[in-house]
């Protein structure tokens, strides 16, 4: 096409006057100029080699992004699942500046696909390892609401301990007897005392004449019938000390203590 203008503004010459050579002079003159550079391919280097910064400058930020997602799943990764060809290919990636951009594209490819691998595994993990966390808690959780409801109905299965009733401050003669035998021949002390006071008062008011007429019981510890005493004394009848001893006895082989014996009066009214 230049050649042929240039023909054209050669024939325009030749058919007018001075000025119109003059001009299309001018004009042969740019043609050709232009006919040079691109003849010498000098604009068209130029444009490729902004091109290839411009691509290069693509790939380089395209590895960036990748790496700094692949790093966080990596780290993620720990523990749970393989993420070694991920960690090779950010390692591959270390050396982008050597790499040509088409190079470093399929490497980023194939970052983000063993990214998004990795990723998916650690998911699966963690999703795995939430449903055992929440069934274990719920079995400790089961675990225990059993063991509190065993626990609840054992109590509630055991008697609570009766209240016992304390020693008297001022006790008379014969109460005074049965502390010190209580003493010297068992060993119990006031806490026993305390039950015994009151068994006896119950049944006899300590009083050693005591005589129920419906049964026969006698004396202090109501012995029935009355002449068992007589294995702790002939003068059973009216020794409070003898029939102390023998109603002692009594509970020491029945019931163990005073308290013991204390408890089975007040559950069913005798002894």
């Amino acid at each position: 096409m230049i050649a042929a203008g240039a023909a054209v503004a050669i024939t325009a010459v030749l058919g007018t006057g001075f000025v119109v050579q003059s001009a299309v002079a001018d004009q042969n003159a740019r043609t050709a100029a232009i006919v040079a550079l691109v003849s010498s391919g000098a604009g068209h280097a130029e444009q490729l080699e902004l091109n290839r910064e411009r691509l290069r400058d693509r790939a380089e930020h395209a590895s960036e992004t990748a790496v700094t997602g692949a790093s966080v799943v990596i780290a993620a990764a720990q523990g749970k699942t393989d993420a070694t060809g991920l960690s090779e290919s950010v390692a591959a990636l270390s050396h982008v500046t050597l790499l040509a951009p088409e190079r470093i594209f399929e490497l980023v490819d194939v970052t983000k696909t063993e990214t998004a691998n990795v990723h998916a595994s650690t998911t699966e993990v963690d999703r795995v390892a939430a449903e055992q966390a929440a069934i274990a808690t719920a079995a400790a959780e089961a675990a225990a609401a059993e063991a509190a409801a065993a626990e609840a109905e054992a109590a509630a299965a055991v008697p609570a301990t009766p209240a016992r009733p304390s020693a008297p401050a001022d006790p008379n003669a014969a109460q005074q007897i049965a502390r010190q035998l209580m003493a010297s021949q068992y060993g119990w002390g006031d806490d026993q005392f305390g039950c015994l006071v009151s068994l006896w008062d119950k049944e006899s008011g300590w009083n050693v004449n005591a005589y129920n007429a419906s049964s026969g019981a006698t004396g202090i510890p109501q012995a029935l019938p009355g002449n068992k005493m007589a294995s702790a004394g002939a003068d059973w009848q009216t020794n409070p000390a003898t029939q102390i001893t023998w109603g002692l006895g009594y509970i020491a082989s029945r019931y163990s203590t005073p308290c013991d014996a204390w408890d089975k009066s007040e559950a069913s009214g005798w002894y």
